[in-house]
């Protein structure tokens, strides 16, 4: 059954979701172009610089999973309420931070504030819509919405660097929090889990010792290659993912409920996220690089040349749960998947000269990833209890924070593994060299995006379209 029909103020409600979401996509990627004013003020050591660009999504990717529990908890719009507050009170800090020191912990306090958005809104968004058609479109403008913001980013932060000065680039956050704190208690409804136990604090512990050293091993990876600070996170990471994971199993209320992986669809969909958005992290890294560093392109002119594939991931993000109404979103997701091979195509038969062909495969990476966003994160929060939303929300988004990461690290490592000293031999040697290394990853990916397209269409082709009730044996067989 589709249950209730929203209304204008469930609709209201999604456009005022919408506001914090786009607010964490930029923030992710706004101090791209703001480094060099910021670096010229501060004046950070290279290792203040890494972490005030990278702590943010290092702890948001940390505490995604305990604060979505918490959501669920003790009230998804209270968390959401108490979070956007923060993160505009810690906004203001970094923006008049006085030192790098001082910005390196507002940064990090960012990241923490920001992990109880991220999993609030994707679980109101659930509590707003019983139709599961019009869930899954609302879900695919949330998934669009950060992506979107990601993708503005860079371009917002370099129009206020020039305009203001680098903190105006954090000072966003406080009208959108005046906005949803005001509107919030209006046009999203309370929802906590009935039936609750006690917050498991050892499991706290094991979830922020499993995802804060594997995202550091990641990140690590990416600028130092396979050291040994590398592998003894990355070895921490994994032991504590593993006494993790045995404890839930033996709690009455575990902090991730792991029957949920019984569940072939919702295990699948997971898998698919993160090899789509390892596939889309590095190649949007590896675009960016192109245009600037081969494309001879400012980085503001660069990042209006990443408008169109934005645009075709909000094409896709939005026109993708509707197309799934008809067709299984299993197989719309495989198609968009494999239709994304054209742009990984394009990328390995790039030149110096082919700043359109890179901007259009680029806008095919882009297409897959609004189409399996909005109905990879769809499956998996619909196959949650409602009591569990929260916490599946939080792993979803935690799957896609690593698959970012994880495409950074691997494909990033990969060009500068192929480049080698190519600099020393002049700027048209590095500039063909790099382009050998965007080539050559995107083959490595697509060759792994065409394994997904199969699998994704071998695992999920047995959903039905969304809407349809799904008769009893197929419910019995896919969890």
């Amino acid at each position: 059954m589709s249950g209730n029909r929203a209304g204008w103020r469930q609709w209201c409600g999604l456009a005022l979701l919408a506001l914090p979401t786009v607010l964490l996509g930029l923030d992710v990627t706004a101090l791209y172009l703001v480094e060099p004013s910021l670096a010229a003020e501060l004046d950070p050591t290279p290792v203040q610089t890494l972490w005030i660009m990278d702590s943010y999504g290092f702890f948001v990717a940390g505490f995604l999973i305990t604060m979505g529990t918490l959501g669920d908890r003790f009230g998804r719009r209270r968390l959401l309420m108490i979070g956007v507050a923060a993160f505009g009170a810690v906004s203001t800090l970094a923006a008049y931070a006085p030192s790098a020191s001082l910005l390196v912990v507002a940064r990090a306090l960012l990241g923490v504030v920001g992990a109880t958005l991220m999993p609030s809104t994707l679980s109101l968004i659930s509590t707003l819509f019983a139709d599961v058609r019009q869930r899954a479109v609302a879900i695919g403008v949330w998934a669009t919405m950060f992506a979107l913001g990601m993708a503005a980013g860079p371009v917002v932060g370099g129009a206020l660097v020039a305009e203001f000065w680098w903190g105006a680039v954090f000072l966003i956050a406080v009208p959108v929090a005046v906005l949803v704190l005001a509107l919030a208690p209006v046009l999203l409804p309370e929802y906590r889990a009935p039936r609750v136990g006690r917050l498991d604090l050892p499991s706290v512990g094991l979830s922020l010792a499993a995802m804060l050293p594997i995202t550091y091993a990641i990140k690590h990876a990416a600028a130092n290659g396979l050291d040994v600070q590398t592998l003894a996170a990355a070895a921490l990471g994994i032991v504590s993912a593993v006494a993790f994971v045995r404890r839930q199993a033996r709690l009455d209320a575990p902090l991730l409920d792991t029957r949920l992986f019984k569940n072939r669809a919702f295990s699948a969909a997971l898998a698919v996220l993160l090899v789509g958005l390892i596939g889309v992290g590095g190649v949007m890294y590896l675009t960016t690089q192109y245009l600037q560093l081969v494309g001879g392109l400012t980085p503001r002119v660069a990042g209006l040349w990443m408008g169109p594939p934005a645009l075709a991931m909000l094409v896709a993000g939005i026109g993708a749960p509707l197309l799934a109404r008809r067709v299984s979103p299993g197989v719309v997701m495989a198609g968009t998947l494999a239709l994304s091979l054209v742009g990984y195509a394009l990328l390995a038969g790039a030149g110096l000269d082919s700043r359109p062909a890179v901007v259009t495969g680029f806008a095919f990476v882009y297409l897959a990833l609004g189409a399996i966003a909005a109905l990879g994160t769809d499956i998996v929060v619909g196959a949650a209890p409602a009591e569990n939303s929260g916490s599946a929300a939080a792993l979803s988004e935690t799957v896609q924070e690593l698959g970012l990461a994880a495409g950074v690290a691997l494909l990033g490592s990969l060009v500068t593994a192929i480049m080698g000293d190519s600099r020393s031999g002049g700027l048209e040697h590095a500039r063909a060299t790099f382009t050998h290394g965007l080539n050559v990853a995107a083959v490595a990916v697509g060759a792994a995006i065409a394994a997904a397209a199969v699998a994704c269409f071998v695992t999920l082709r047995h959903l039905r379209p969304v809407g349809h009730p799904e008769p009893q044996s197929e419910a019995l067989t896919s969890s």
